[in-house]
């Protein structure tokens, strides 16, 4: 599997066991990951250890069958498809637990935004152009399109994260009803207008040329493809349920380190994204950084634009006040990855030297939030 696009090579199928010409072991990881919710809330460091162990197994699976439907659709659907699925389901998963109350319910939405951006602005795109660029020396992508989800995730996340705690409508880090719904609808906006751009109007600037040629690979059949979109969407429900079922555990673990609570929603955050980072440091290792970026921007743009619509029918539906701004703390590095976003990915070329840069911002935000 060392090519993203490998993957939809039809490998062997096992005799009686149906695979539609993907791997035997793509379709029983899902499944048995699904089974093992049966577990329930793991109760013993043994149960844990298998959820954790059966939870990183969904990842590669959810990758594997996100890399032959990426293949079959050809880009940008593939990234758009794989950053949907992900949002929505990590969505539902928030809203199941505003659902559910407890303590930091307020802040959890805004802690998963935060979480989410660092996590793919620079983590994951820190590490594919370190990864890329080791390999690689430099690699090129296509600007326009790049500009324009830098563009469009620097108006949302300001919009939701920073404006609330300069606001004088309501005290604090909070939005009246009427600025929520407004937020809400804008987002929802923003994103719709970007996957109109990306998928329609302007496919061209987010595809690179040099790595638009396929003809050297198999055709995925229409078989595969829709068997793969299928277990795609069991895996990451399989990844985000064991998420949530192994919380508890985290949430224990945290407190019993003495880390604060935004941890274990960053935690949850990394688990949930985990699929989407690995196929763009897969596709970063092989010289595709188009189709790394447009992971990483289209996760932050869709995590931003699907949530906060979602999160604030929940909030009225339940009456909650959900407190969006950002400490000035995370405002600072927010501010920080924004800038500095724009300048590394403004040139159509990438070098190891921007990853540094965004790992050691990304870094930096782990670090004070462990030590704020």
């Amino acid at each position: 599997m060392n090519d993203p696009h490998h993957a939809a090579t039809p490998l062997a199928v096992t005799p009686g066991f149906p695979t539609f010409g993907l791997a035997a072991w793509s379709i029983a990881v899902p499944v048995l990951a699904i089974a093992a919710l049966a577990l329930g809330k793991p109760s013993s460091v043994a149960v844990t250890l298998v959820l954790a162990v059966v939870l990183g197994a969904a990842v590669v699976a959810a990758v594997y069958h996100a890399e032959v439907l990426a293949h079959y659709l050809g880009e940008p659907f593939g990234t758009l498809v794989l950053a949907f699925a992900v949002t929505v389901i990590e969505t539902s998963l928030i809203v199941s637990i505003m659902l559910g109350g407890g303590a930091g319910v307020q802040t959890l939405a805004r802690d998963t935004l935060i979480a989410a951006i660092m996590i793919t602005i620079n983590g994951i795109v820190g590490i594919c152009l370190l990864a890329g660029g080791q390999r690689h020396h430099e690699q090129s992508y296509t600007q326009s399109g790049v500009s324009h989800g830098l563009a469009m995730l620097a108006t949302l996340a300001v919009l939701t994260l920073v404006l609330p705690n300069y606001t004088t409508s309501a005290e604090g880090a909070f939005y009246t009803t009427s600025q929520l719904a407004f937020v809400a609808v804008v987002s929802l906006v923003v994103y719709a207008t970007f996957v109109v751009a990306q998928t329609i109007r302007h496919r061209d600037h987010f595809l690179h040329p040099e790595e638009d040629d396929h003809a050297h690979e198999q055709p995925v059949a229409r078989a595969q493809a829709v068997a793969a979109g299928l277990m795609l969407v069991v895996a990451l429900a399989a990844v985000v349920l064991l998420a949530k079922a192994l919380s508890p555990s985290i949430e224990k673990g945290v407190a019993s380190a003495g880390a604060p609570r935004a941890m274990v929603g960053i935690i949850i955050a990394a688990l949930v994204l985990a699929p989407e980072g690995f196929a763009a440091v897969r596709a970063a290792r092989v010289n595709r950084v188009q189709t790394s970026l447009n992971l990483a921007i289209g996760s932050a743009l869709a995590t931003i634009g699907l949530t906060i619509p979602a999160v604030a029918v929940t909030a009225l539906v339940m009456d909650l006040h959900l407190e969006l701004g950002l400490p000035p703390q995370g405002t600072v590095l927010l501010s920080l990855t924004l800038l500095v976003a724009s300048l590394t990915l403004g040139t159509g070329r990438t070098t190891v030297v921007q990853g540094v840069v965004h790992l050691v911002i990304f870094t930096t935000w782990l670090f004070t939030t462990l030590v704020p």
